[in-house]
């Protein structure tokens, strides 16, 4: 098996050589590129005889072996809220090898002076392996023979890359509008540089007078699935020590930094059965004792959920799971100290038996914590009859709890008490049901896995899908939106997005080290969009026409399938969006 290998960055082909200290210094990990499985095809560049500096496209993945064929811009212009997230693409594309290939964004500087400084950074985008989704075939039966792609997603921390001759690699500009800019026309220039080449840029930038609050103050409800194990395997250091959690934290923090509201945790053996490469690891160990009296270990729950709300993290602390795929519970036997495995299967005396104690222990040592109120117990996809086992016992035992579901059965109407509701994108909840949930205070997102082929993050996905999660969102009246996989890397994330009978790329949507992604990136301008509709119909209340006029926008994004021209249309009205 491919290892992750523990050495400096390394040349292969087309490879981004990390040559800054902060790259070499900081990672341990081999950043290298796969070749490309359908070949590196020289014939394509026949007649290329320089390199092509331009502006691309966000919403393109430009491929490697292929010279860019596009009309050239040198300039591009963005526009956006004070407190915004932007993202532009450049592309350099050349028949002949470039050494010590580098991006620098310059200063932000208006007509009368003005300067926003260092508010624009540079990423190598690094490619790695995939396959397409297959609507054809059923979720979780991906075909061996499912062609392999070579795509664009990874977004590198190095200050330098080194291009092969005949490569194309593009790179992600990332500009941060400080909450403070005063409002108007600036520009920037954008220097691409290398052994034999040397192109300037220029990179506009219009600040609207309107600001987004920060992400730990936004509304929208954004629940991806962390998984601190991965993080141990993938980066080499023993689950839960303190280098685990020193390890965590650029992944953890790029989360936060998105919005996100929830913290994952574990209640007890691996709730989801394995079926990521990592199982997951206890949080809380069971032990009984020899008077047949249970005793609990909160150690690592406690310093994982303290951890997480300390980045700003902590709206819900949902717990997985009553209901774990197999139904599989273990603990520590006192008097043998060994462990044993236990079937709970729900309705059962065993069910009760294991789950009467610990909820009212669970229960005491939250309420001690201060975070009983913010606590689901969790369940994900599971059938109406085992939730009514589940629902009846916590309502009994442990009152105070919420509950959170992920709801693939249409079966939301029968809980219109759970706190935390999430439907899938072929099971919407009713306009009506989500507005009573509203009033009564409850969260109501939706979510996408892998029996969804639009929208999607895989890594064969179009970019722009990941921004349209969000305005579907916003049509639907949703609070946000949950995926099941933040970090659930495969054996070798940073190569090979492939795993088991998954889609590529639906295991996870950031890389290691806190390295982000396209769809990452583009996954924030969606919420940031869902945020800057939410203020502006804060502000038309009362006024129907310019309600109407939102919704009217609002109206094609209420499809969960793709319809001609959706990522024109979608261009158009994000742009419209601040004109309103």
């Amino acid at each position: 098996m491919r290892r992750l290998l523990l050495t400096l960055c390394a040349a292969a082909l087309a490879a981004c050589a990390g040559n800054s200290s902060r790259t070499e210094a900081a990672s341990a990990l081999d950043w290298t590129e796969p070749a490309d499985p359908q070949g590196e095809r020289p014939e394509l560049w026949a007649g290329t005889t320089s390199p092509v500096v331009t502006f691309g496209s966000t919403d393109i993945r430009y491929p490697r072996s292929e010279p860019f064929s596009a009309p050239t811009a040198e300039s591009a212009a963005l526009s956006g809220w004070r407190g915004e997230r932007l993202s532009a693409q450049i592309v350099v594309s050349a028949p002949e090898a470039i050494e010590g290939l580098r991006c620098t964004v310059g200063d932000f500087r208006s007509a009368d002076g003005a300067l926003l400084r260092g508010i624009g950074r540079a990423r190598f985008v690094k490619y790695l392996l995939s396959d397409p989704f297959l609507p054809e075939v059923p979720c979780g039966t991906r075909p061996e023979n499912n062609p392999t792609l070579l795509v664009a997603d990874l977004l590198d921390e190095a200050a330098t890359c080194d291009m092969a001759a005949r490569t194309t690699r593009p790179i992600w500009i990332t500009v941060e509008i400080p909450r403070d800019a005063a409002p108007g026309d600036y520009t920037a220039e954008v220097a691409v540089e290398g052994k034999g080449l040397s192109e300037k840029l220029a990179l506009s930038l219009h600040v609207t007078g309107r600001t987004l609050p920060a992400p730990a103050e936004w509304s929208y409800h954004l629940d991806l699935w962390q998984h601190p194990a991965a993080v141990a395997r993938a980066e080499g250091v023993p689950v839960w020590s303190d280098a685990h959690f020193e390890k965590m934290l650029p992944t953890m923090r790029l989360l936060a930094g998105a919005g996100q509201k929830v913290i994952t945790a574990t209640l007890n053996k691996d709730p989801w059965n394995h079926q990521c490469y990592d199982a997951y690891a206890d949080m809380i160990e069971w032990t009984r004792l020899e008077d047949g009296t249970w005793e609990y270990d909160f150690t690592v729950f406690d310093r994982w959920v303290e951890f997480m709300l300390g980045l700003g993290v902590g709206k819900y602390i949902n717990c997985y799971s009553m209901l774990p795929w197999n139904n599989m519970l273990h603990y520590r036997d006192a008097a043998t100290g060994q462990y044993v495995d236990v079937k709970a299967d729900p309705g059962t005396p065993a069910f009760r038996e294991m789950w009467g104690p610990f909820l009212h222990a669970f229960t005491a040592h939250l309420r001690g914590k201060g975070w009983l109120e913010i606590t689901n117990i969790a369940m994900d996809e599971r059938s109406p009859e085992v939730m009514a086992e589940a629902t009846a016992l916590l309502r009994e035992v442990a009152p105070e709890l919420g509950i959170a579901l992920a709801d693939n059965h249409k079966s939301f109407k029968q809980y219109p008490y759970i706190r935390d509701m999430c439907a899938g994108i072929f099971g919407p909840i009713d306009p009506a049901d989500i507005a009573d949930r509203h009033a009564r205070g409850l969260t109501t997102t939706y979510y996408v896995c892998c029996s969804s082929g639009f929208p999607n993050t895989y890594t064969s996905s179009a970019p722009a899908e990941a921004v349209y999660l969000s305005w579907y969102a916003a049509a639907g009246d949703y609070d946000g939106f949950l995926r099941w996989a933040y970090n659930s890397w495969p054996e070798d994330p940073i190569r090979d997005s492939r795993f088991g009978t998954w889609t590529a790329g639906d295991t996870y949507i950031v890389y290691p080290e806190g390295r982000s992604s396209i769809r990452f990136e583009r996954l924030v301008e969606g919420i940031q969009d869902w945020e800057k509709i939410r203020q502006l119909k804060a502000e038309a209340a009362g006024d129907g026409e310019r309600l109407q006029r939102i919704e009217t926008l609002l109206e094609p994004f209420r499809s969960p399938i793709a319809f001609e021209g959706w990522e024109q249309a979608l261009r158009e009205t994000r742009a419209a969006l601040d004109t309103l």
